[in-house]
Parts: structure tokens; C-alpha cells; sequence
């Protein structure tokens, strides 16, 4: 039956963390540390040291349990510590190209990616035919990640039905990975917005202009190629799919084993995914090669590029073009130079700064609600990321128990003390109990988080893009934090479609 009004959707809730509680082991040491300083004067009968001892718990209690933008003091002055670590031994900043080590058995320079990038290598991964799939190897997670570049025909447009569908196929798919064992460990959805200077749409209308037309009509077309690309904005969106090999180790070996038998298994699993992938109006335009991958990642860091590859590229579509290939080479496809500052990032000619999605909305919202992340801004680039990471039946039947367990704990411990309880914690265990109903019907549940990069090329541009930002995302009701200390980890995830920024499980959901 046809509906009047799309779905909305809720019930999203926060990954809790802490080794008692909401508590770090920090804050809990501290806390222990506070009420000793107070008991200990006490058990000594000693009055004056009471004196020293009562304000000296009261601020490393202030330290463990006070907020500030979301964190705790000793929070803060582990990220400070961190970074000071950091900028002393000169890891802040990084730099490639000439600086770049050489590989002793070729003399050759590897792929150089700054900072949690650096142990990335990109494959090649055949598919059939002459083609080539990039497949980022991570060899510390033992993961394997290819990247596909999708089309979608949006939803501001669209009749309520036609919404509804698509948002429930999208539903599908994820539930579909949420399988015991399944290999497909993570998928990130990331798509960039930003204004397109024109360049490409000239590049393509010089190299299809037939030399025989009328030159009144070449004239209206190409006013038009340089006028329209002034006011446009260019949007790429990619899906990232990763496989885990320790999860995938049988099929591999049954594969050929070595990483070879893992790009198949890679390749097999997303060919099996393209039905679902259509069935929510989702289309892969193609399946990113290495040098298309790297191109992708230098665009990223440098935003003066995406001229000079477009330029590239259209030349090289043309006829008897024995030039550069498309693309970028993988080797080539980091930054030339990059810094990263508390609260920022600067990569060649661009500065950046991340933040995370630290709340969702409390409130149902449509499925429409991030569209204003995306706004076109002429000074501005954006980069938005969603990672999801399907929860198999167990694990997730396991990691709901516990967050039950622990909310009803709580609830008695206030109902003891005498404390009344918050309309936000009854909504928390609403929840809680609504998420575990799901998961027992048949829902699927994923843990996930978004990250978004607002970045600019001019310095005196970046504050106002920020506010814009954080403005568009209070207005589809999100709380947004600047990822302080940690801007170079935040862009790499936020900023690229390489399957980063989903930490790993945590105590509970």
C-alpha cells in the first residue's frame, strides 16, 4: 500500500566504553586516589593533613568526572601528551617525494602515505579480461579492501514509496553481512562534495567538438562548458568493502592461499553483491583500478590536482595519445609534504579539519537528514564518511545482553542511593530493549560511525567553513566534535574511500 509520509527512523545509540562504567582505568585510578587522600588523614586522626587532603581529592575528582567538550581531564591530557610526544620527535610532519626511502633490493620508492596510512600497500587484483581491481593491504588488521565508485538518483525527488524502497534495500544489504563468521569485516560509504572549477567539462567538450561544426554553435557550447562550471558542484561517492583474511582463511586456501587467493575471494564477494547493491537503485559505475584508486587518494590530499588530472585524463581519451596513462601512479599517490597541527591538518596546498559524529539525532528523523552535510559551498570542500561494521548473530546477541545487564545495574544503584531517574536514561534502556526485540526478529545490528572533512585551500577561509559545517550539522540534529589532537587519523579516514575510522570493539555497544 502506498504511504503519505516517508519512514522515519531513531533509536540509534552511543558505544559506551570505560573499564568501570563510563569510567577509564585512568579516571578510576584517580577517583581511588581522591578517597584515599580523604580516608587516609581520617584513619591517621591527623587535622591538618585533612586540610591538604580535601582539596586535592576534590580536583583529582574534578579531573576523572568533570566534562569538557565531551571529555574528561585526563582525556584531554593523554591526547596533550601524545601530540607534544609527537611534534618533539618530529612525526607531526611529514614528507615525501625526493625524502622518501628507497627499497634496498630495487633501489625503487614505495608507496608513501603519511602517518596510520604508512603500512598500506595497494595490489592488483585481476578480474577477468585486461582488468585490474586495487585491493589496499593492510598488514596489521590482515584485511583486504576495494574500493567501488556508485551512482544513486538521491532521494530529495522521490515519491514516498520509491524512498521507502530504497532505504529498506540499503536495510538488506547490510543485514545480508551481518552473518556468523562472515568475511566482509567493515563498509564505508564516503562521498565528497565540492565546486568544480569547469575544467573537466571544457576538457570534454573540446576533445567531442566536431572540427566541421558551425562555428556559431561552437562558440554557444563552449560559453556555456566555462559558464556552467562556475556554478557547479562535483559529487563522488564510493563503497568500500573489507574482507578479513583471518575470518576468509579457508576460502582463501581454497583460493591458491597468499594474498593472491584473497583479491579472489575479495573479487568473488562483490561480484556476489551487486544484485543486492541494485536492488536499492545503487549502480557501480566501475571498480577502481590502482591507478584510479591513486588517483582518488592524491585528489584527496591536494585539491589543485583535480584540474590537472582532469585535463590529463581527457587528453588521454583521445586518439593516438601515447602520453601519461589516466590516473595517478600508486607509488605517487600520497602527499608531497603534510604537518599536523591540535586542531588541524595541512596537506600540500589544502588545510583540513575533521570532525567526528559524536551524537546522532535523538529525535525520528527522515532519511534525508544528512543531505545538508553535503551543501555546495564554493570555498569549500567536503568529505563524508560512514563505517559499519556487521555484527554476526552471537556476538551481537552477546554485546546487547551486556548493555542491558549494565543499564538495569545502574538503574537499581540509583533506585538504592535515592536518585531519580532521567528521562534520557528511561529513553536509553527504551532502546536498548528495542534493539534486542530487532535482533531477535531477524534485524541485523551493525556498529558504525561518521566522520566529516571540511577542507579549503585558502587559510583565512577555513574558521567560516567550519562554522558552516558544524551549522548544517546542528540543523539535521547532530552533535559534531573537532577531533583535537588526532586531525592527520581523522582525515585519513574521513577524506578517503580506504575502509578506515572504525576503531575496534570496544567493552560494549
Amino acid at each position: 500500500m502506498s504511504q503519505d509520509r516517508p519512514l522515519v527512523y531513531s533509536g540509534w545509540q552511543s558505544e559506551r566504553q570505560g573499564f568501570m562504567g563510563s569510567m577509564s582505568l585512568t579516571g578510576c585510578v584517580l577517583v581511588a586516589a581522591a578517597a584515599l587522600s580523604i580516608l587516609i588523614p581520617i584513619y591517621a586522626q591527623d587535622i591538618s593533613g585533612e586540610l591538604i587532603g580535601v582539596p586535592l581529592a576534590i580536583v583529582l575528582f574534578a579531573l576523572a568526572t568533570v566534562r569538557i567538550y565531551g571529555m574528561t581531564a585526563d582525556e584531554w591530557a593523554s591526547l596533550a601528551i601524545r601530540h607534544q610526544i609527537n611534534v618533539a620527535g618530529g612525526r607531526d610532519v611529514f614528507l615525501s617525494g625526493v625524502f622518501a626511502p628507497r627499497r634496498r633490493t630495487d633501489d625503487q620508492q614505495p608507496m608513501d602515505l603519511p602517518g596510520v596510512l604508512a603500512r598500506l600497500r595497494i595490489l592488483a587484483a585481476p578480474t577477468g579480461g585486461q582488468e585490474e581491481l586495487a585491493v589496499v593491504y593492510d598488514p596489521l588488521e590482515n584485511t583486504y579492501s576495494a574500493v567501488l565508485e556508485i551512482r544513486y538518483p538521491g532521494l530529495a525527488l522521490e515519491d514516498t514509496d520509491q524512498i521507502n524502497r530504497r532505504v529498506a534495500a540499503w536495510g538488506a544489504f547490510l543485514r545480508a553481512q551481518c552473518v556468523e563468521g562472515g568475511p566482509i569485516v567493515r563498509i564505508a560509504v564516503h562521498e565528497r562534495s565540492q565546486a568544480d572549477d569547469g575544467t573537466a567539462l571544457q576538457s570534454w567538450t573540446a576533445a567531442h567538438t566536431d572540427p566541421d561544426a558551425p562555428r556559431a554553435a561552437v562558440a554557444v557550447v563552449q560559453e556555456l562548458a566555462a559558464r556552467g562550471g562556475t556554478v557547479a558542484n562535483t559529487r563522488a561517492t564510493f563503497l568500500t568493502l573489507t574482507l578479513s583474511a583471518s575470518r576468509a582463511r579457508l576460502a582463501i586456501k581454497g583460493a591458491g592461499g597468499g594474498r593472491l587467493g584473497a583479491c579472489a575471494v575479495l573479487v568473488r564477494e562483490i561480484t556476489a553483491m551487486h544484485s543486492a547493491l541494485a536492488a536499492a537503485d545503487l549502480t557501480v559505475v566501475r571498480r577502481l583500478a590502482p591507478r584510479e584508486l591513486a588517483q582518488v587518494i592524491r585528489t584527496g590530499y591536494d585539491p589543485d590536482a583535480v584540474s590537472e588530472m582532469a585535463l590529463r585524463n581527457g587528453a588521454a581519451e583521445q586518439r593516438g595519445w601515447d602520453g601519461v596513462e589516466p590516473g595517478v601512479d600508486p607509488e605517487l599517490a600520497g602527499p608531497a609534504a603534510a604537518q599536523t597541527a591540535w586542531g588541524t591538518y595541512q596537506h600540500d596546498g589544502a588545510i583540513s579539519v575533521t570532525y567526528q559524529v559524536r551524537s546522532w539525532p535523538a529525535s525520528s528523523v527522515y532519511a534525508t537528514c544528512l543531505q545538508s552535510l553535503l551543501r555546495p559551498r564554493p570555498t569549500a570542500r567536503r568529505s563524508l564518511t560512514l563505517a559499519y561494521e556487521p555484527l554476526g548473530p552471537r556476538r551481537a546477541r552477546a554485546e546487547l545482553s551486556k548493555e542491558r545487564t549494565k543499564r538495569d545495574v545502574a538503574r537499581r544503584l540509583r533506585a538504592k542511593t535515592g536518585r531519580i531517574e532521567s528521562m534520557d536514561e528511561r529513553a536509553e534502556m527504551a532502546r536498548s530493549l528495542e534493539q534486542d526485540m530487532a535482533r531477535a526478529s531477524g534485524h541485523g545490528i551493525v556498529r558504525f560511525t561518521g566522520l566529516i572533512t571540511v577542507t579549503v585551500t585558502d587559510p583565512e577561509e577555513l574558521e567560516t567553513a567550519c562554522a558552516e559545517l558544524q551549522q548544517d550539522g546542528a540543523a539535521a540534529g547532530l552533535e559534531l566534535r573537532r577531533m583535537w589532537g588526532a586531525q592527520d587519523a581523522g582525515f585519513a579516514a574521513a577524506a578517503l574511500p580506504l575502509g578506515q575510522g572504525l576503531p575496534a570493539r570496544r567493552a560494549v555497544i
